[in-house]
Order: C-alpha cells, then sequence, then structure tokens
C-alpha cells in the first residue's frame, strides 16, 4: 500500500493503554488518519494504576532496602537509627502522592505526544457497531459515530475478585486501590503470589510493613523460574516474610480495623489491611464483540493470530484483552503488529520466545526466551549452566549475596535460546541475554563482547564463557 493510499485509510482504537496509543502512533506514521476512544486516561491501566505506580512505590522500597544495608557498606547512619531497622520509617502519603503525580505526568506527556503526531483522542467507550464502524458514548451522554477501515480493540483488563472477597477500597483492596493509603499497614495479608502479589509484598516489606502472604501453590511465583523462585522466597522469609504456601483463600471479610482471611482448610489470617492479587479478567463486556463475528475464549479473551487478527475481517485486538502475554511490551507490540499488517507495511509475527520479563521483587528476577521447565520437559534440547553473583567482584563491593544469572544455549551450534537473571536491576541485566536469543547469537558471541571491569554484566559473559566448547 502507498503512502498516498494509506491517508486515505482510517484506523479507529478503542482504548488508550500501550496497545492502544503505540498503535495509534504508528498508524499515523504511516499516513492514516487515527481516531483513538479512550475512556480513563491514555496510558491506560499500564500507566495509570499498574506498572508505573507499582514501580514507583518499588522504587521507594528499593531505597529503604539500600539504607538499611548501608552499615555494611561502611555508612554510619544517625545515633537514632543505628541499631535499628524500625527507626527508618516510611510517609505512605508522601510516597502514594508521588505515585499518583507520576502517573498523571506520564499520561500526559502520552497525550501530547499523539496530539503532537495528528491522532485524534474522543474521550468516550467505544464499542463495535459492526467490522466497520465503532460508536462512542461520550461524558455527556451524546455518540458519535466513526467509520473505519480498521478497528483496533486494545481495553485491557482488570483486577478479578470474587463473591467472597470483594474490595472496600479502604482494607481490602485490589492492587489499583492501594495508592489511596495514607498510613503504613500495621499488617499486610497479600493474596495471591504470582508477579503482582510478589512485588507488592516485597515492596510492602521493604517499607517495614508485617506481610504474610497467602499462596494457593507450592512455591511463590509458580510460573517462573523454579530456581529463581526459591530466592525469591528464602531472601523474603529470611527478612521476616511469611509465607502460607498451598493455602488456598475461601473468604477475606472485614471487621472494623480488622481483616481476616478465612483458608479452605478452616485457618485463619488476621491483619489490619488486605491485597487481593488474584489475576485479571478482560475488558471485553458490551463493546459488540459478538455482533460483529469476534471470538473470545470462556475467559473472556479476544482470540487473535500472531499479526494480532481477530476472527472479524478488519478487526484487530492488542493488549491484554487477549491474554496472550500480560505485558505492556507485548501489548505494545501487538498494537504495532496490527498496524503494519493493515497499512502494508514490513512486520513479522509476534515471537513470544524474545519477549523479555521482568518481576520487580527483591531481588529481581527477569527472564528471555525459552524456559529451565521447556528443557527439563524435554520440549526443547539445551545445555545449561548457572552462575551465582556471589562471586562477582562488583555484587561483593555492593554487598550483593543472592542472585544468579543462568543461560540456555543450543548443543553443537551454541545459539542461545534464553537466559534467567535474578539479582538488583536484573531488568536491565537481561538485555544482552535478550539481545543473543532475538539476533541468534551464540555463547561464544556473548563470551567475547567486552564487559566492563567490574560489573555485574561480566557475570553474562562468565557464564557464556562456560558454555564454550571446543
Amino acid at each position: 500500500m502507498s503512502e498516498l493510499d494509506r491517508s486515505g485509510q482510517h484506523v479507529v482504537i478503542v482504548g488508550g493503554g500501550p496497545g492502544g496509543y503505540e498503535a495509534a502512533l504508528v498508524a499515523a506514521q504511516l499516513g492514516a488518519q487515527v481516531t483513538l476512544v479512550d475512556s480513563d486516561g491514555l496510558g491506560g491501566s499500564a500507566v495509570l494504576t499498574d506498572c508505573v505506580p507499582s514501580k514507583t512505590l518499588i522504587a521507594t522500597a528499593e531505597l529503604m532496602s539500600d539504607v538499611r544495608r548501608a552499615r555494611v557498606l561502611g555508612i554510619r547512619l544517625p545515633e537514632k537509627s543505628r541499631d535499628s531497622q524500625a527507626e527508618l520509617e516510611v510517609d505512605l502519603q508522601v510516597v502514594n502522592e508521588r505515585v499518583k503525580a507520576l502517573a498523571a505526568e506520564q499520561s500526559a506527556d502520552i497525550a501530547r505526544r499523539v496530539a503532537r503526531d495528528g491522532v485524534r483522542v474522543v474521550q468516550g467507550r467505544g464499542r463495535l457497531q459492526s467490522n466497520t464502524r465503532v460508536v462512542a458514548t461520550l461524558a455527556d451522554g451524546s455518540t458519535e459515530t466513526l467509520d473505519a477501515d480498521a478497528i483496533l480493540v486494545a481495553t485491557g483488563a482488570a483486577p478479578r475478585t470474587l463473591p467472597s472477597a470483594q474490595p472496600d477500597g479502604e482494607r481490602i483492596l485490589t492492587w489499583e486501590q492501594v495508592y489511596d493509603l495514607n498510613e503504613v499497614p500495621e499488617k499486610l495479608i497479600v493474596v495471591g503470589s504470582g508477579v503482582t502479589g510478589a512485588e507488592f509484598a516485597s515492596a510492602y516489606l521493604a517499607l517495614g510493613v508485617d506481610v504474610t502472604l497467602v499462596s494457593s501453590r507450592d512455591r511463590v511465583l509458580p510460573g517462573e523460574d523454579a530456581d529463581a523462585s526459591a530466592v525469591l522466597e528464602a531472601v523474603s522469609v529470611r527478612r521476616g516474610m511469611k509465607v502460607l504456601g498451598e493455602s488456598r483463600m475461601e473468604s477475606v471479610t472485614r471487621d472494623g480495623d480488622t481483616v481476616t482471611v478465612t483458608l479452605t482448610d478452616g485457618r485463619t489470617v488476621s491483619g489490619s489491611h488486605c491485597i487481593l492479587a488474584l489475576g485479571s479478567v478482560p475488558n471485553t463486556a458490551d463493546l459488540g464483540l459478538e455482533d460483529v463475528g469476534v471470538v473470545t475464549d470462556d475467559g473472556g479473551f479476544i482470540k487473535v493470530d500472531r499479526v494480532s487478527r481477530t476472527s472479524a475481517r478488519g478487526v484487530y485486538a492488542a493488549g491484554d484483552c487477549t491474554g496472550v502475554l500480560m505485558l505492556a511490551s507485548v501489548a505494545a507490540m501487538q498494537g504495532r503488529i496490527a498496524m503494519w499488517h493493515f497499512l502494508g507495511d514490513a512486520v513479522a509475527p509476534l515471537d513470544l520466545k524474545k519477549v523479555s520479563s521482568n518481576v520487580f521483587t527483591a531481588p529481581e528476577i527477569a527472564t528471555v526466551g525459552w524456559s529451565q521447565k521447556s528443557v527439563d520437559a524435554g520440549e526443547i534440547e539445551a545445555e545449561v549452566v548457572m552462575l551465582p553473583l556471589a562471586g562477582n567482584p562488583r555484587a561483593k563491593m555492593q554487598g550483593v549475596k543472592d542472585g544468579f544469572v543462568k543461560l540456555f544455549c543450543r548443543p553443537g551450534t551454541g545459539i542461545v535460546v534464553g537466559g534467567v537473571v535474578v539479582g538488583p536491576r536484573a531488568s536491565e541485566l537481561i538485555h544482552p541475554v535478550s539481545l543473543a536469543v532475538a539476533e541468534s547469537l551464540t555463547a561464544d558471541h556473548l563470551a567475547q563482547a567486552f564487559t566492563v571491569y567490574p560489573s555485574m554484566s561480566g557475570s553474562v559473559a562468565e557464564a557464556a564463557r562456560r558454555l564454550h566448547r571446543v
């Protein structure tokens, strides 16, 4: 499709999260006319209530952890706080005000960017009337009909709740509601040990809160590398977290200032606050999807192929509403791919084996490519090496004792097909491994590239050297 042809194309995007606004930017760049229908604020939950807020909170928690180990590095704290971690305090109201301000600022930045690129934003709720028409219901109750050559649905997802565990926004909270807390919880119970539950449990523990993590599985982060989750759980318990494994929640109730979590085996756990981290449900109800032939699965997630097409001609979908891999980076790539595909630009189908992800706990857990579970199950043949960070000179300088680098490479060719990094800023350290996986580099390529001495990245090169075969 030529640029002239593209200029006559009208794309309507429903939802302003990463899948939506990134798609809008690509479509505008390629010369299409773009209208984005958004009801919650550009950036979506990723910017306003999820990724940006939670990682801002975690940044404060990380600083608290650094201060607590200052004496190990030779820093003398004021006499009052020298011998007691309890003397370190956090002003949660100030923290949360900063969290919300940064989220709003990021959303405003995105709004300015899409406006600068010529994207028209309609404030309202979009509903598909056909595979070529969206009706937007505006704040005043009026409607606007938008005809489209292609439609992208990027409406995201919301926290899952249960009839027996209903949030009240005060002491029983979803992860979107924690930023209204003005006082540090006296005793926090986190229900759910997936990524969201583990991150909040780790963050509040670092802020000095008494935390109990209720996990229905036999380990924290059951979807992550088993060695990595074992390190995280050991570190968390050592720092004072109570982890109740294989403990399924039956209900959560509140009586005054006390919240009680009842388990299916009859045990109860009481605290001052509870965060529900029970997964997500897609925002796909009442969008008119069924009427236009868009197929969803039993959970309501939109079924898409690797170029973001739905079952309805001309209708694409991106982000958490598809349930493909609920990461902001994946949502953004799905949105971009959809527009590249529709507008005839060069496009490569989504490859989940090249996606890097990170769990922002203490320590962080970053992964990319094939996993240890896949190797153990025989899904792929790979050589594996795991190198503890404790022997890294930079780690020793910083007082880091927990964590490792793990690499997977194909026997014979030595091509790197996956990796795991556990440690401080693992989200940054995974990047060279991600490049290796994306570009089919070998372990020798990684090993022979210069690394700074001393540096944490030196462990990536050292692990790669241990995979060298003569």
